[in-house]
């Protein structure tokens, strides 16, 4: 059966900071050495009588709780201060440094309290101010109140509310500036997720396209090398070289891919255009009939970062034809214009399904575009699957 309402929100209250060790001991001893010093100096202000000494140790005790449980329990701490303000004007004390434990608590409601005891300890701070205007009032009134009185009340009451509020806007300042930070902090590692994920998607990326491209080198290879061993045996030779010169390069390039994984912050060797040559003899190594045809060639150095786009869609796009192509011809054009490289992969494509359409290999290659602000299309164009991608050589490395 649920609590009623009331219940729940003075639970809520008066519920328990998590605190660590040290801030929890820390507020002990410094409440005990305030305590120590709060009852000599009410001791030494009581009239010698066993009531008035007991009503003093009852408000120091009070004054005293409240200042150990200020960071563990605002609220709490809050209730103990307004007991002890509450006891000291019954008992018609007068204010005294004992006093000072209600400005630490009113600024760890604000600093420290949830919304609800936050604004519990701004409305203390404002009904404490009325509240000791009128008991000095009332002490100090010997006769009816004078006109000339009613500026001593104002400043009495002004000079409370502004030390009171003093207090809890102090605690307030230091909430807003933790919330900052938090809210800083928060914001960091947001962003260092974000970049650590779009660090893990490149490497996921890398790691498809040298894996399937070698993979499907060897598996040609190996095919190949199984129906010449018997008529051809240089030929099967032959194969089983490239199939370990291939093996070879896609372990080392899956060690530097395992190495950026362990050290986020080595990028490592990537791809550049003097690269191609390897991958076009990969190809041909397989068994490809491979054309390439550059025209115009690269008016200069491009940033490495459409170089390494290039590499990647041409490595992806020659292993698509290389698995899923019905013949050993593939053309392959490269057009460096001032603002732009143009790049052109076409084979003879199967009928049916089997030609790939949304795979991981597509999906890697238009994101390749798009990381560099270009675009890319792989389609069926009659009998042929043509890959054509428009990269912008101005794009930032």
């Amino acid at each position: 059966m649920p609590r009623p309402p009331r219940v729940c929100s003075v639970a809520a209250m008066l519920s328990l900071r998590p605190l660590r060790r040290y801030q929890l001991v820390t507020d002990l001893v410094l409440a005990g050495i305030f305590g120590l010093l709060a009852l000599a100096v009410e001791l030494a202000s009581t009239e010698p009588s066993a009531l008035e000494n007991i009503g003093a140790c009852v408000m120091v005790v009070a004054f005293t709780g409240a200042v150990a449980l200020r960071r563990l329990s605002p609220g709490l701490a809050l209730s103990l201060a307004w007991a002890g303000a509450l006891l000291q004007m019954g008992l018609g004390r007068e204010p005294s440094p004992t006093d000072m434990a209600i400005f630490a608590v009113l600024y760890t409601t604000a600093a420290y309290g949830s919304r609800r005891v936050f604004w519990t300890g701004f409305a203390s701070a404002v009904g404490g101010a009325v509240l000791v205007t009128l008991y000095l009032v009332v002490r100090r009134l010997t006769s009816p109140v004078q006109p000339n009185d009613v500026f001593a009340i104002f400043a009495i009451l002004l000079a409370a509310a502004f030390a009171l509020l003093l207090a809890w806007v102090t605690g307030a300042l230091v909430r807003t500036a933790m919330r900052a930070a938090e809210n800083s902090r928060a914001q960091r590692l947001a962003e260092a997720e974000t970049i650590a994920e779009q660090q893990r998607v490149r490497i996921a990326r890398d790691m498809h396209d040298v894996v399937a491209h070698s993979l499907a080198v060897v598996i040609a290879q190996a095919d190949g090398a199984r129906y010449a061993a018997a008529a051809d045996p240089d030929a099967a030779t032959a194969a089983l070289a490239t199939i370990s010169t291939t093996a070879r390069a896609a372990l080392t390039d899956v060690r530097q891919l395992l190495t950026q994984l362990r050290h986020t912050q080595a990028e490592g060797p990537q791809p550049r255009l003097t690269d191609l040559d390897a991958l076009y003899a990969h190809v041909r190594a397989a068994g490809v009939e491979l054309s390439v045809d550059v025209d115009p060639a690269p008016p200069g150095e491009p940033p490495a970062a459409i170089q390494l786009a290039v590499y990647r869609i041409l490595q992806e796009a020659l292993t698509n034809a290389l698995r899923h192509g019905v013949d050993r011809h593939v053309d392959v054009h490269l057009g460096w214009l001032p603002d732009r490289v143009e790049l052109t992969v076409r084979n003879a494509r199967v009928d049916g399904p089997s030609q790939p359409s949304g795979g991981h290999g597509l999906i890697g290659m238009r994101e390749r575009a798009q990381l560099v602000g270009g675009r890319l299309t792989a389609e069926p164009q009659g009998r042929f699957f043509v890959v054509r991608a428009t990269l912008p050589v101005g794009a930032p490395q």
